[in-house]
């Protein structure tokens, strides 16, 4: 058994026809026929189930089709370790965003990347700080944007700036004319507040912050930014996001930000690299573009937050 047999057969397997697949692998159908028997015979099963549509993965075929693409996914990522090495960063980065940050980070973000990095392929993956923290860890993303990260065995990270939460409401909102408001008063309206659900760390920051000033956050739940943006917007609701997160309905005069006093809710963002990535000099070389691209949109005002006194940190350096 080979590394091509494996890659025939995952084929045919994706094809669902011996014929479509030759065509794919631009190979004679003869000649990929043998080898699917020659593998059939080595292992002693049938892993195809012959019709007159074509062909389907028998049971035993499916589970070792699972083994075949991974075992080729492998080899393709460790193609791409030494290629990373060796020349300028290139390779597929996989870079976790948190919800409240994607929409506004993502296109500085491509446009820096192809500008700086232009051999590297980014993937942007949005989620919530929790999920991307696992997945983090995992190894299943190289770098990502968290809120309130604490430092873990798998990961190296640089935190680069704190950003205050702030009550948003609808711009017909008697509220809105107002130049601030008590932590405890956000919760006291007669307009309801909504809010991502536990686990989320803006509602744990939030919550953990009432429990030591006495106040109870009655709020209700909803995991989507685009739900809660649309809540707002309809005067159901109001909501406690950093003003980054619904930049464009702030701008637009749809929706108006309320400094939070007495206390002020916020969180500490930090730029992370897995050290479970394969593509280290790539994942660090793409950490430090998002370090300054967040670092110059605070520098001009357009993401509302405080960088940390030192200029620009870079990322850690991920250890193996």
């Amino acid at each position: 058994m080979d590394l091509r047999q494996l890659r025939y057969f995952a084929q045919i397997a994706e094809s669902g026809n011996v014929s479509r697949a030759a065509e794919v692998l631009r190979i004679a159908q003869p000649s990929l026929s043998q080898q699917l028997r020659n593998l059939e015979d080595e292992l002693g099963v049938e892993l195809l189930f012959r019709h007159a549509r074509g062909v389907t993965p028998t049971e035993l075929g499916l589970k070792f089709y699972d083994h075949a693409r991974r075992i080729l996914q492998e080899v393709e990522r460790a193609k791409e370790v030494v290629r990373s090495q060796a020349t300028s960063p290139s390779g597929r980065i996989s870079v976790g965003l948190p919800t409240s940050a994607c929409r506004g980070l993502s296109l500085p973000l491509y446009q820096a990347i192809s500008e700086a990095l232009p051999n590297i392929s980014l993937h942007i993956v949005e989620a919530m700080s929790g999920t991307l923290d696992e997945w983090i860890q995992s190894g299943r993303l190289d770098v990502a944007l968290l809120y309130d990260h604490k430092a873990f065995e798998h990961v190296a990270w640089t935190e680069m700036m704190v950003e205050e939460l702030m009550f948003i409401v609808p711009a017909a909102h008697p509220l809105a004319a107002r130049r601030e408001i008590s932590f405890r008063q956000v919760f006291d309206q007669a307009l309801p507040v909504v809010l991502p659900g536990r686990p989320n760390v803006l509602r744990t920051v939030i919550e953990q912050l009432a429990a030591r000033h006495d106040v109870t956050p009655t709020a209700t739940d909803c995991e989507s930014l685009p739900a809660i943006a649309e809540l707002v917007r309809a005067q159901a609701f109001a909501t406690v996001m950093p003003h980054f997160a619904l930049a464009a309905e702030i701008e637009s005069g749809e929706m108006v930000a309320i400094p939070i006093a007495d206390p002020t809710p916020s969180w500490r963002l930090s730029v992370v690299v897995s050290q479970r990535t394969l593509n280290a000099r790539g994942s660090e070389a793409v950490a430090e573009v998002l370090a300054g691209v967040i670092g110059n949109l605070v520098e001009r005002s357009v993401w509302r937050a405080r960088l940390k006194p030192s200029e620009r940190p870079a990322p850690l350096r991920a250890r193996a």
